[in-house]
């Protein structure tokens, strides 16, 4: 099997350094081929990485091998082995039922009437064909180069697909709170399929907040934002716990030079924009010589991902600043109420329990917690003589009373404000009652709104466990009998066993946000 294939000496030379490796899965039933093999492409290498040599000796430890090895790039697969089609069983199931549509099938068989390569490059997912006889050692390098070749672009162009799809999924929902750090590892994703380098990528700030780097940073202070490859998962981490040492010279230099630093197979890039300054951006597995189009994209990108940060810091700066707004304006109508205090900050902590509890999903959950502080925004219509009168109210002041839930809904019902939209229903809806005699409606069970019902329960559980104007506090037992008793008639039964199942949590947010003396 020696004399099919040609070599010619090779002159003594010093072996350049290798990073990383190219596997290349070699299975065959005779172990001459092995050892042919492994000599003819001993000096083999691309992209300065060098080939890693699996063997298999039968279709079945193959499978077992590349279940093993699903990184393999090539493999150099005999068609007769154990069984005359042995080699095509095992083309088969590497696409098929592995599902790997990457590593490059070369065929290669010694009986080509047994597998005619018109028919078996028609019926199998193969990527050559070649017959043992004809595939000399230049042959069989030319044959690598070229499938170790089209490995790489397939990787690239996949890394580019799972880097746009990080990227559009993240813009769908850009302002969430994870979605920044899906959003950058998606860019960095692209960035190092397009450079054709490794996975090994991240992006450190002096915070976990971008834009506080300066030139008085301290670069050993530094942690991870996002990261890729043996950074994933380090998010939060300091950049001295995850990079080696003789590393950290560079981020000084990239840092003290504001500009972006290249060091043999890495670069370190500062990033910043006309705003602020920005964050450091670390990728490693540069090819040998990154050209002049590598490093105006690696200027724009460095550019580029500070203005992204802080598009989505002010985003959440508008968002902080709504729900602030909601809780001043909300504490304001307590105050004239002579109710000073934590009420309304309670209130939106016991909804979101019952929420979480009754099976909404975070978002809404979160919604309801941030809009329930405007149920009784409407007392802002109320005159003072009835809203703090500190004994039972005559007939006439309470019809003028309960107008307040409809005075807030017809603040708030015009509001574009997903946060806002909710406060309306919670304040149209947060004193109708599951029986039906509840106001402004009198609407019945399902048909109020479940956060009105939600908001009704922790508002009501939090006024009688703390003292008013008109009476004293009730303590957690007394409170939860009376909830208890008005099940099915004033509160949604479900809600009041959910409230009985999180007492303990209910109870421990009372605790910590008490009113003031």
């Amino acid at each position: 099997m020696a004399n099919d294939f040609l070599f010619a000496d090779e002159p003594d030379e010093i072996v350049p350094q290798t990073v990383g490796s190219w596997k290349v899965l070699i299975v065959d039933d005779e172990p001459e081929v092995h050892s042919v093999t492994k000599l003819a492409l001993s000096d083999f290498t691309f992209q300065g990485k060098n080939l890693e040599f699996i063997s298999a000796y039968s279709g079945a430890e193959a499978k077992k091998t590349l279940e093993q090895h699903p990184d393999a790039a090539i493999i150099l697969l005999d068609v007769v082995m154990e069984t005359d089609d042995a080699g095509l069983l095992v083309a088969r199931y590497i696409r098929e039922e592995l599902h790997n549509h990457y590593v490059r099938i070369i065929l290669r068989t010694g009986q080509p009437g047994q597998a005619p390569e018109r028919q078996v490059i028609v019926n199998y997912d193969i990527n050559d064909y070649k017959s043992k006889t004809e595939l000399t050692a230049q042959k069989l390098f030319t044959v690598v180069m070229s499938s170790l070749r089209s490995y790489r672009d397939i990787l690239s162009i996949d890394n580019s697909r799972r880097g746009l799809e990080k990227i559009i999924t993240a813009s769908t929902d850009l302002f969430s709170s994870h979605s920044m750090e899906q959003f950058i590892d998606g860019v960095l994703q692209q960035l190092t399929s397009i450079l054709g380098c490794d996975d090994n990528a991240l992006l450190v700030t002096s915070s976990l907040v971008a834009g506080n780097i300066n030139e008085n940073t301290d670069p050993d202070k530094l942690v991870v934002f996002a990261g890729l490859g043996e950074f994933e998962h380090k998010e939060g981490r300091a950049v001295t716990e995850v990079l080696d040492p003789t590393l950290m010279d560079a981020f000084h230099q990239a840092l003290r030079s504001r500009s972006i630093v290249y060091r043999d197979n890495y670069l370190v890039a500062y990033c910043t924009s006309k705003f602020t300054q920005g964050s450091l951006l670390y990728v490693s597995g540069l090819p040998n010589q990154v050209n002049d189009n590598q490093r105006r994209l690696i200027e724009l990108f460095s550019q580029n991902v500070q203005i992204a940060y802080e598009n989505v810091q002010l985003q959440h700066e508008i968002e902080d600043t709504q729900r602030e707004i909601v809780y001043r304006l909300s504490e304001a109508v307590e105050q004239r109420s002579i109710e000073t205090g934590n009420h309304v900050k309670r209130v939106a902590f016991i909804c979101y329990e019952l929420a979480k509890g009754y099976g909404l999903d975070d978002d809404e959950s979160e919604k309801l917690m941030f809009a329930s502080p405007l149920h009784d925004v409407g007392k802002v219509g109320i005159p003072d003589g009835i809203l703090n009168k500190p004994m039972k109210l005559q007939d006439h002041e309470w019809e003028v009373m309960k107008t307040h839930s409809s005075i807030g809904y017809d603040i708030l019902k015009n509001s574009k404000r997903a946060i806002i939209q909710a406060g309306a229903i919670i304040a149209r809806d947060h004193h109708e009652k599951w029986d039906g005699s509840g106001y402004p409606a009198g609407k019945v069970s399902a048909d109020i709104h479940v956060y009105g019902r939600i908001a009704a329960l922790a508002d009501v559980y939090d006024a009688l466990r703390h003292r008013r104007c008109y009476k004293s506090a009730w303590t957690a037992e007394a409170t939860l009998a009376h909830i208890e008793s008005e099940a099915g008639r004033h509160f949604d039964p479900k809600l009041v066993e959910i409230l009985k199942s999180r007492v303990d949590k209910i109870e421990s947010i009372l605790q910590k946000y008490p009113d003031e003396d």
